[in-house]
């Protein structure tokens, strides 16, 4: 008897009909004799008209208080599949984060797990009943509802599934699994049966949407075998196809993949680039700059600082594009302290990156990536790399043609 934890998505739970096939598809895996965890997000579309609602009142709501209206979204959604569960005969029970419980730090809006006390639910799981927990939300030390940030459902299904120790942790979606770029952008793109952890981390991390980058981090640190796999088959679907479908996140680097230079291409649209132009060039300069930035929790992304001429230098790097006045704002405020000359900013930037676990023994790939992208005539701004990813920074507007490019050029589209 295997324990299986279940994260559905918003689309998977985006009306009363979906609820129920959700249920139908649960109570298959516990019909076959597993332990079943659930873990399911609001209702589509349902934490943006809870967002709104707060803006509506408050121009900037205040974090602990957007925290209480966006949490509210997931609790609706645990007690309608509690409900549909046992209309079709299966116990089942419901339980918000902080009634299980699932701790978290304060960083309301993007708050942090730190423990979850798993023995309510082993009670529960060992009656027979179906357990089912909000997602993107815990309670902190004070006892207030905390919430983890946009796609943190599937960081609340991992992390339980580190806790419990699940034997796997299968992430539902209106996707059928994880593809080497995005299918809208590329149509020759191919899902990938399998991905180690570094490369899903990265590709998480540097724009793909799939997944939420704290849950792949959870699953590579506590080794937990996750599948992201699709919702919108048939509820019924042989269980035995359905656990070998999507795409499998592992810890190893079979044959297939090492042979496999690039796994993917990743692309952030809202990315913009700050340049403080002119400062001293002399020890502290970049936490002198980019102190204050972090003190007003934005994040860093890609940074470059020039060669030094006349004891002067410019300072550039990206933040998210929701951001960017913030992030200006913050270093005008500074500028005369830092000595800068100027600040310039660019807010129709986006940023791709090529990932691949087989970029630690092959060469040349930044040199293909450089030339794909000279011969469409595409200028780079800036270069970031890791041991296995090259990301750069280039104007908007090309966007997806560099996208389709690289593709191409790294022949992804072929198994």
């Amino acid at each position: 008897m295997a324990l299986i934890v279940h994260k559905y998505g918003g689309t998977s739970m985006g009306s009363t009909d979906r609820i129920k096939n959700v249920a139908r598809r649960v109570a298959k895996w516990h019909d076959a004799g597993h332990r079943i965890v659930v873990v399911p997000s609001a209702m589509s579309g349902e934490t943006n008209r809870l967002i709104a609602l707060a803006k509506e009142v408050q121009e900037q709501p205040d974090p602990r208080e957007l925290d209480m209206i966006a949490s509210t979204g997931e609790q609706v959604s645990v007690g309608l599949l509690s409900m549909a569960l046992q209309a079709i005969g299966k116990k089942a029970i419901s339980y918000a984060g902080w009634q299980v419980a699932i701790k978290t730090d304060s960083a309301f809006t993007k708050a942090r797990i730190q423990s979850i006390d798993d023995e309510k639910v082993n009670r529960d799981l060992d009656d027979g009943k179906i357990v089912i927990i909000t997602g993107f939300q815990g309670v902190d030390e004070g006892g207030n509802i905390s919430t983890l940030g946009r796609g943190g459902s599937d960081t609340s299904a991992v992390a339980i599934a580190a806790a419990m120790k699940a034997d796997e942790c299968l992430i539902f979606t209106d996707v059928d699994g994880v593809y080497t770029t995005d299918p809208r952008v590329v149509s020759e793109a191919r899902r990938l049966k399998a991905i180690t952890f570094e490369e899903m981390l990265e590709l998480a991390s540097l724009g793909s949407k799939v997944l939420q980058t704290r849950s792949v981090e959870f699953a590579g640190n506590y080794r937990v075998p996750t599948r992201v796999l699709s919702s919108l088959t048939d509820p019924m679907l042989d269980i035995e196809e359905e656990a070998n479908s999507g795409t499998l996140i592992s810890f190893e680097e079979d044959t297939h993949m090492e042979q496999a230079v690039i796994s993917g291409i990743a692309f952030a649209r809202d990315e913009a680039k700050i340049t403080v132009l002119g400062v001293p060039d002399r020890p502290g300069v970049a936490y002198h700059i980019l102190g204050p930035v972090a003190d007003a929790n934005i994040e860093v992304d890609m940074i470059i600082q020039n060669q030094s001429v006349d004891g002067k230098t410019d300072f550039t790097f990206t933040v998210p594009r929701n951001d960017f006045q913030r992030a200006l704002d913050v270093l005008n405020g500074s500028k005369e302290a830092l000595g800068a000359a100027s600040i310039a900013g660019d807010a129709k930037v986006s940023k791709i990156s090529v990932v691949g676990v087989g970029m630690r023994s092959h060469v040349g790939v930044a040199s293909k990536m450089f030339r794909t992208l000279s011969e469409e005539g595409i200028n780079i701004m800036m270069i970031s790399t890791s041991e296995i990813k090259i990301s750069v920074l280039i104007d908007e507007k090309y966007m997806e043609l560099a996208v389709r490019a690289l593709h191409k050029a790294f022949e992804l589209e072929k198994a």
